[in-house]
């Protein structure tokens, strides 16, 4: 069978190691790069390459940035330094930045607190963002607002609680995105107008540790 070709079969495993990507889906696209072999897997190769060589962390918010230090968000002049929303992955940007109405900036934790996997405040850029905020206040343009949009389940709770009791006392509302989103859904998989009535009705929030 197919699959059984040791070439085909290492394409296989690699394949499905990508999130989502299950056994079978795995086959169909090793299916598909396998019929289109005289140019997909060499331009596969070069994209690959490129991503590698490339793309970069952004020093400031940790989301994903090419060539530059800086991403394009951080560098802009456009942008409010007033309200940095905190988000779990990179990939959330892209969501929350095709509602096209947030100005702010951006916090790229790398994850969310999950003491069962072994990911404590430590493993995230909690400890960077508090920073960011304290530089804030030096450079004269303080940060006002950090909206918190994290996944609505157990470890962002948690999360959102953890970063909440750290900024208290420290005159910065401390707002999570409101009804609209599902309990124990992802933010990268809502939809525009979900996600955008969740921005207008956030709300501030009470730690009671």
């Amino acid at each position: 069978m197919l699959f059984k070709i040791p070439s085909i079969e290492r394409l296989i495993h690699e394949l499905s190691r990508l999130p989502g990507i299950g056994e079978k889906s795995a086959q169909r696209l090793a299916y598909f790069i396998l019929k289109n072999k005289e140019d997909f897997p060499e331009k596969l190769s070069l994209a690959l390459q490129s991503l590698r060589t490339n793309v970069s962390v952004c020093k400031t918010c940790y989301n994903y940035t090419e060539i530059t230090d800086i991403c394009e968000v951080c560098d802009s002049s456009s942008r409010s330094r007033k309200q940095i929303c905190v988000v779990e992955e990179a990939f959330d940007i892209a969501k929350i930045e095709a509602y096209g109405k947030f100005r702010g900036l951006y916090h790229v934790l790398g994850g969310s607190l999950s003491p069962l996997h072994g990911v404590g405040p430590d493993n995230l850029k909690i400890k960077e963002l508090l920073k960011r905020l304290e530089a804030s206040k030096t450079d004269g343009n303080p940060v006002e607002e950090v909206i918190l949009a994290l996944d609505a389940d157990l470890e962002g709770d948690t999360t959102a609680l953890f970063i909440a009791k750290q900024l208290e006392g420290q005159g910065i509302r401390v707002s999570r995105l409101a009804y609209g989103i599902p309990f124990g859904s992802d933010i990268d998989y809502i939809d525009n107008r979900t996600l955008g009535k969740a921005f207008e009705n956030r709300v501030e929030l009470e730690c009671h540790l």
